[in-house]
């Protein structure tokens, strides 16, 4: 008979713009947002109190200014942030090994090898983060992940809160499906068209025309629906993809001033594959387009052996897809095989 996991999802509340605060008191208590300067800038995060005019992460920092004029962007400082979450991960490592980390700022424990409550772990977690880094986080408790990291939402700022096994059935009815992992805006408004508001009148579904409706994903949302998750928390996670973007001072209006930047980034990932992930197969290059009014396009193509030429026919298809319009942003990725049991042949990203 297996035991109930005990899952806590732990996210630090608004990470970079706290270590901002902390490290000038002068900002304590003011709207303040972390991003790129200059007025196409765009925000990483914003402060409790830049959010209550409705600022938040991605906005432009045009926009923001306009819902907030007295907000103070400062830049984003990663080097500060990474050594913040180096600390905290240490305080997670105190309590288990099996920590899943989602971000700098957020992480999924498994404590279910404790015999203590779960909700009184992750009140002395928090609280030896704010007495090692004074900074404070949320957190949220469950048997699963899906329920404990919307758990950690319910209580924000440092607050938790705990949803146990019996109390999910009741939890998921008027729950919004929007809160659903895996749910983005579109899928959203596909379900809103169908009446599907609530994880309640999804669950008024069957699996067979959730399946119909939504493929492989419907049957998993018949499942999330009701609570259940049956992923375990990884404690190392596999590398997907490397990518490098460029965001334009100015927007870049003919395609061919982009070759220069579109190389640059090759390179850079060409660099970062040999330094880091030489041992893993390539399997695909991406080219990622932001225009001008914010649409943005993906071309991915299959291919174990990327080359700058490939990656200057993906920019232009990329560019007539998106209409010829000014490009804002400019990336470059490719897509990382899962790592072989054997040794395998090791492919070069080269230029050809």
């Amino acid at each position: 008979m297996s035991t109930e996991r005990k899952i806590i999802h732990v996210d630090m509340d608004c990470f970079y713009a706290a270590i901002e605060q902390r490290e000038n008191p002068a900002l304590k208590g003011k709207p303040i947002a972390v991003g790129g300067g200059g007025r196409r800038g765009v925000l990483c995060t914003a402060s409790y109190e830049a959010r209550k005019f409705g600022c938040h992460s991605a906005m432009p920092g045009y926009k923001a200014l306009e819902l907030c004029p007295q907000l103070i962007i400062v830049p984003v400082r990663f080097d500060l942030y990474k050594e913040a979450s180096v600390k905290v991960r240490a305080i997670f490592g105190r309590f288990t090994e099996l920590i899943e980390p989602l971000s700098l700022d957020e992480a999924y424990l498994d404590v279910s090898h404790w015999k203590t409550d779960p909700a009184a772990i992750a009140r002395e977690i928090r609280a030896q983060i704010y007495e090692e880094t004074k900074l404070t986080a949320s957190a949220g408790i469950s048997s699963n992940k899906l329920i404990a990291k919307i758990a950690s939402d319910w209580q924000k700022p440092n607050g938790q809160h705990q949803i146990i096994s019996a109390e999910i059935p009741a939890f998921m009815k008027n729950l919004p499906v929007a809160k659903l992992w895996g749910v983005g805006k579109k899928m959203q408004q596909k379900l809103t068209s169908v009446g599907i508001q609530t994880c309640g009148d999804m669950q008024q579904i069957d699996k067979l025309n959730m399946a119909k409706n939504h493929g492989k994903w419907g049957l998993e949302l018949y499942e999330l629906c009701r609570g259940i998750d049956l992923r375990e928390v990884q404690s190392s996670r596999i590398r997907k993809s490397i990518s490098k973007e460029n965001t334009f001072g100015e927007n870049v209006a003919r395609v061919q001033d982009l070759f220069p930047s579109l190389i640059a980034l090759f390179d850079a990932v060409k660099e970062s594959h040999k330094d880091r992930y030489q041992d893993r197969m390539i399997k695909a290059i991406v080219v990622k387009l932001k225009f001008a009014d914010f649409t943005q396009t993906t071309i991915e193509r299959a291919t174990d052996k990327p080359s700058i030429e490939l990656a200057r026919e993906l920019l232009l298809e990329g560019w007539r897809r998106g209409g010829q319009k000014s490009v804002r942003l400019l990336g470059v990725g490719i897509k990382l095989a899962d790592p072989e049991p054997q040794s395998q042949p090791q492919l070069e990203l080269g230029m050809e």
